[in-house]
């Protein structure tokens, strides 16, 4: 901001003041340094207790124009200071209205409750894609490491009124990664009764939390304590598939190959055409791993006879450049060449 900016250029100006003015009751009136220090600043804060000790004619033009400047930069100092106070407070309140005008907009996003490490993590996740979603934490310290172009929410998640604020009717999917498991039981109830249709993925810290929140109306419970156990595991077991899958979801700008799910649209190129004559490897060099139906089965390692519905998911591995082509290509209906 200019205000502080110019609030600092001041601090440094008032420092440079108060030293120039210490050296020249120093060498002027061959004071000592304190006393031509404390003379400084008893003139400049205009105590008036007087005189450290009687000033000849050169001291007392000298401190003449020591009170002129110092009045004038301290006098200026707080009025930068008082300017950049406001315009901080001015813009804390023009940025909160303009985060709830577009939280008011959110449709079909995801609610993240928590940001701790998972919350985080799952956060940068979902803003790499990137896809709409809204934070809500009640802890003021951890909104504070939040990226500040997210949206936030801040207060219990556990109470309707704030998952209303974070507009869970128009929401697509919700994650309750605070803590504790009874904390994310009580979001999943919460989030259930207001949205029975919303997705929702809680964490466990415990394995017995797991039937509670799947009780609840969790759709699926990720506990990341049993998660780091299997991978330690795998990795002594199978090294070589765990560094296989690690570069097919790390993060883009770093691997070569991605696995991704590609929604096959009502009007796309791909409906009714089997997998050999979408022609799906040959154009875009993209391997078809599974097919999810609608109705919910699933085709591991499809034959080329295998037919696409609408509807359906692929679960296919390629390069990231035509996976994007690919996904164009399953939602409309126009022909690759």
């Amino acid at each position: 901001m200019r205000a502080l900016r110019n609030f600092k250029f001041l601090a440094v100006a008032l420092a440079a003041l108060i030293a120039a003015g210490t050296a020249g009751f120093h060498y002027i009136e061959g004071w000592p340094w304190f006393d031509g220090f404390y003379m400084v600043v008893i003139t400049l804060t205009t105590i008036g207790y007087g005189e450290v000790h009687p000033l000849s004619q050169t001291g007392k033009i000298f401190n003449i124009g020591l009170i002129i400047a110092g009045v004038a930069l301290v006098t200026i100092a707080i009025g930068s200071l008082t300017q950049y106070l406001l315009e901080f407070e001015l813009t804390k309140v023009l940025g909160r209205r303009k985060m709830e005008r577009e939280i008011a907009r959110l449709q079909n996003h995801y609610i993240l409750c928590g940001a701790g490490r998972v919350g985080r993590r799952a956060a940068r996740e979902l803003a790499r894609r990137p896809v709409p979603f809204v934070v809500v934490e009640n802890d003021e310290s951890r909104l504070q490491n939040l990226d500040p172009e997210w949206l936030v929410v801040q207060g219990d998640a556990t109470q309707e009124k704030i998952l209303r604020e974070a507009r869970i009717e128009h929401a697509t999917g919700l994650v309750a990664a605070t803590t504790t498991d009874a904390t994310n039981i009580y979001i999943v109830l919460t989030a259930r009764s207001l949205n029975p249709k919303l997705r929702i993925i809680a964490r466990a810290s415990e394995e017995a939390a797991e039937k509670h929140l799947l009780t609840a109306g969790a759709d699926s419970v990720v506990s990341p304590y049993s998660f780091a156990g299997h991978r330690i595991a795998q990795s002594f077991l199978r090294p070589n598939v765990l560094n296989f899958l690690d570069l097919a979801t790390a993060h883009e700008g770093r691997m070569e190959m991605v696995i991704e799910e590609i929604h096959v649209g009502t009007d796309s190129f791909f409906t009714d055409r089997t997998v050999g004559n979408s022609l799906i490897h040959r154009d875009f060099g993209i391997i078809v791993l599974a097919i999810k139906h609608q109705q919910g089965k699933t085709i591991f390692n499809p034959t080329a006879e295998a037919v696409i519905h609408a509807g359906d998911y692929l679960i296919v591995m390629g390069e990231p450049g035509n996976m994007a082509r690919l996904e164009a290509m399953a939602s409309s209906n126009v022909q690759h060449s």
